[in-house]
């Protein structure tokens, strides 16, 4: 039995991590100071690099709330293109390592952990780019969806500059 379990795990991290293929992440700071508090609440995805798990994903958008555990919920949903049905799915975050630094782990399927870093965030807390510890993941936010196509360059100029791949950006708001 432990050997099938074990097998198993084994199975399921390497898919986890066959996808993996970026540079990592860990030379770029995540903000701080950093407020939870202030980060809590709607934010819009405005653009994102492709994943598999957001495949069809149109007005997407995520929720940040504490939950009844003292966790952070989180709830991310969307609009499946072909269908036109909404799509959620919630997962659970908390903040890593304890520090003033914006970054979480996040799961969306426990007890399997993700990492979450801000990297940049507006002093107002109205807009955000995010990434994992892989340049893979990258996604762009915003308070508002319907944010000046002025400012999303600028937030899309910031991540290049980071050595994100933004000519492969999909902009699920538009």
């Amino acid at each position: 039995m432990k050997i099938r379990l074990l097998s198993i795990l084994t199975s399921i991290s390497a898919v986890f991590l066959s996808g993996c293929t970026g540079v990592s992440t860990e030379n770029i700071e995540a903000v701080r100071p950093f407020n939870i508090n202030s980060y809590l609440g709607v934010w819009y995805e405005l653009a994102r690099l492709p994943h598999s798990f957001e495949d069809g994903i149109i007005k997407s958008q995520a929720t940040y709330r504490w939950g009844r555990n003292g966790q952070i919920e989180v709830i991310n949903e969307g609009i499946v293109r072909k269908t036109g049905k909404r799509k959620s799915v919630t997962g659970y975050a908390e903040t890593y390592k304890k520090s003033d630094a914006g970054e979480l782990r996040v799961s969306f399927f426990r007890p399997f952990y993700g990492r979450y870093r801000i990297i940049y965030l507006d002093e107002n807390y109205t807009k955000a780019i995010v990434t994992s510890s892989t340049s893979d993941y990258l996604w762009i936010l915003s308070r508002r969806k319907d944010l000046p196509d002025k400012e999303l360059q600028l937030l899309v100029a910031i991540a290049a500059e980071y050595g994100f791949d933004t000519d492969s950006l999909i902009y699920p708001w538009k």
